[in-house]
């Protein structure tokens, strides 16, 4: 029953923190991180979450991310990926640099060093896609340049792992072998996906399938005409638990696959193509999807993460400097980086390119999965640089949803100043 008790702390949470964040009008996820944070200090969450807990916010991640990629289309998404290369190299460099300086400067250990560049590399963009969501800004050009360049930087993240891990444990070198198969499992990964979204899931069947006389066929759209669509919103988070499985083994967050089964799901697969006129189950499934991610099992997600961040006065008042001096860094580094990148090496204009600075903010998953090698498995981290870690991820984390409030009328401003210029144009 403690799972339970503890998930209604968290349930009673969300319900304040939303009506909050609508009161406020601000990112429910800024409150729902300050619920965490709140919970875990007073004692009615534990220090470490119960297996239950931690896994029904795993799932919420994965709901997230699926929701966020079935609202967009993968011909955006693709197109995006060759235009965020700069973003994503620079705006990983950047922090990389950054935090590895300052690490090195306060501790003097290039172990530690090592370790506090590579938890604030990736960008987390689970918190920035929501938080995109919530200022209605998730479907815009600017978004899908910060997603794709934050599985870019996953991908590069992941690779310094293997390189990285070895080298700060002392535990081996890295080979070109170990880090060779990182790279080759992330293509795999995205042609796997692609073969999905391009040969196995439309109907009818293209390429060679289409000369296959069963499978030629039946496509995506059969399985969600099955009862009549009503087991529609039960395969497409089968879908997307499978392709978040495939991206675990390959190396990735699950929340990664989930994504991309989203953006190859489309909108024509949902025809049901019956005569009584129900038409598509499409747009019911997404109410239910979005509902169970975005209104009770995605928030839980936000609370454990907040939760992570456990107050020892005594810690707090001696890693202030060390805090101060990392947060602003890395506020000021990520931000110059991605925006530049942005704005010169793919032709964003200004206001996009802060946007898109602002959004890669976000420290999340792979930090905390590196910060668990770095100071339960091997120790490398001294409670001070752990702290720090901690405060500085928090604070990140807090600054995404805040700074896209505050800069989203003067994104407006120039999207529609554009629009109006290639309409006087045309």
């Amino acid at each position: 029953m403690e799972a339970l008790t503890d998930l209604a702390y968290v349930w009673v949470g969300v319900l304040i923190a939303a009506w909050a964040a609508r009161r406020t009008r601000l990112t429910p996820v800024l409150y729902f991180l300050a619920v965490g944070v709140i919970l875990v200090n007073v004692g009615l969450l534990p220090q470490q979450p119960h297996e239950f807990i931690r896994g029904f916010a795993e799932i919420g991640i994965i709901l997230i991310m699926f929701a966020l990629g079935f609202e967009e289309q993968v011909d955006h998404f693709m197109q995006s990926i060759r235009r965020s290369w700069g973003i994503a190299f620079f705006g990983a460099l950047a922090p990389f640099a950054t935090a590895y300086f300052v690490a090195d400067y306060f501790w003097d250990d290039y172990r530690t060093s090592l370790m506090c560049g590579l938890a604030m590399t990736a960008t987390a963009v689970s918190l920035t896609m929501v938080a995109l969501r919530s200022e209605n800004l998730h479907t815009s050009a600017a978004a899908t340049r910060i997603m794709t360049s934050a599985i870019l930087d996953d991908i590069a993240s992941l690779a310094l792992v293997a390189i990285l891990i070895p080298l700060a444990t002392g535990e081996s070198s890295p080979s070109v072998a170990s880090v060779g198969a990182t790279v080759l499992k992330a293509v795999a990964f995205f042609l796997i996906v692609s073969a999905l979204g391009i040969w196995i899931l439309p109907y009818p069947a293209t390429g060679r399938l289409a000369r296959i006389p069963i499978i030629r066929h039946f496509g995506m759209q059969h399985f969600l005409a099955f009862e009549n669509g009503q087991y529609a919103t039960l395969i497409i988070l089968l879908v997307a638990l499978s392709v978040g499985l495939l991206a675990h083994a390959m190396g990735f967050h699950p929340a990664v696959g989930a994504y991309m089964a989203g953006l190859i799901m489309r909108e024509e697969y949902f025809s049901l193509g019956g005569s009584d006129g129900t038409g598509t189950s499409y747009q019911e499934t997404k109410t239910i999807v979005d509902n169970v991610a975005f209104s009770w099992i995605g928030p839980v997600f936000f609370v454990v993460l907040g939760s992570h961040l456990l107050i020892e006065w005594d810690t707090v008042v001696a890693v202030i400097p060390q805090t101060i001096a990392l947060t602003v860094g890395l506020f000021v580094s990520q931000i110059l980086s991605a925006a530049l990148a942005a704005r010169y090496t793919s032709g964003t204009s200004f206001a996009a390119s802060v946007l898109i600075g602002f959004g890669m903010l976000g420290r999340a998953e792979l930090a905390f999965v590196v910060m668990d090698i770095a100071y339960v498995q091997h120790e490398i981290l001294s409670d001070e640089a752990f702290y720090t870690l901690m405060f500085t991820a928090f604070w990140l984390n807090v600054a995404v949803p805040v700074t896209i409030r505050w800069w989203k009328p003067y994104y407006e401003r120039s999207m529609l100043s554009e629009k109006l210029e290639r309409t006087d144009a045309g």
